[in-house]
C-alpha cells in the first residue's frame, strides 16, 4: 500500500512536513482570520479601550487638582490659624479690657443705686422716728389725762365732804334755772 500512496501522491494525514510548523494552508487560512479579528477588535474595541483609558486619565487629573486645592487650603488655614494665634494675646487683652470696663461701670451703678436706696432707708426711717415720737407724745398725754382725772376724782371725792357736795349741786340747779 505504501507503494500506492506513493504513486498517487498522496501523503499521509499524521505526517507533516515539519514538527513543529502547521501546514502552509493553515497558516494562510488562519493568518487571514487572525488578522480579521485583530481588525474588528482594533475598530470595535480600539474607541472604548481609548475613551476608558482617556476617562481614567482626566478622573485621576481630577483627582490631583483636588488633591492639590486641598493642599493649598490646609496652607492658607494653616497660614490663617498661625496668624490667629499672633492676634489671641491682642484679642484676650481686648476682651480683659472690656470685661474690667464692664465690671467697673455695674459697680459705680451699683454703688450710686444702694446710695440712692440708704438716702431713701434713711428718710423713712427718720419719718418713723418723727411719727413713733409723735404717737408716743400723744399716747403718753392722753394717758396723763386719763390718770389726772381719776387722780383729780379720787382727791375730789375724798375732799369733798357732804355739805360741800350739797352746795355744788344747788348752784348747779341754780344755774341751769337762771339759763332758762
Amino acid at each position: 500500500m505504501r507503494i500506492l500512496f506513493s504513486l498517487v501522491g498522496v501523503e499521509d494525514p499524521t505526517q507533516t512536513h515539519h514538527w513543529l510548523w502547521p501546514e502552509t494552508a493553515e497558516i494562510i487560512y488562519g493568518g487571514i482570520a487572525s488578522v480579521l479579528v485583530f481588525a474588528i477588535l482594533f475598530k470595535v474595541a480600539g474607541p472604548m479601550a481609548k475613551k476608558a483609558f482617556t476617562d481614567r486619565t482626566d478622573r485621576i487629573q481630577s483627582e490631583i487638582d483636588a488633591a492639590a486645592a486641598a493642599v493649598a487650603s490646609a496652607h492658607d488655614e494653616a497660614a490663617r490659624i498661625r496668624s490667629a494665634l499672633g492676634n489671641i494675646e491682642s484679642e484676650r487683652r481686648t476682651i480683659l479690657a472690656e470685661s474690667d470696663a464692664q465690671a467697673e461701670a455695674l459697680l459705680r451703678e451699683g454703688r450710686a443705686r444702694i446710695d440712692a436706696e440708704m438716702a431713701d432707708i434713711e428718710a423713712k426711717a427718720k419719718a418713723d422716728i418723727s411719727n413713733a415720737g409723735a404717737r408716743v407724745g400723744d399716747e403718753l398725754r392722753a394717758e396723763i389725762s386719763r390718770l389726772s382725772a381719776v387722780a383729780i376724782e379720787r382727791v375730789v371725792a375724798q375732799a369733798m365732804d357732804d355739805r360741800v357736795r350739797q352746795d355744788l349741786i344747788e348752784n348747779f340747779i341754780t344755774d341751769v334755772g337762771a339759763a332758762r
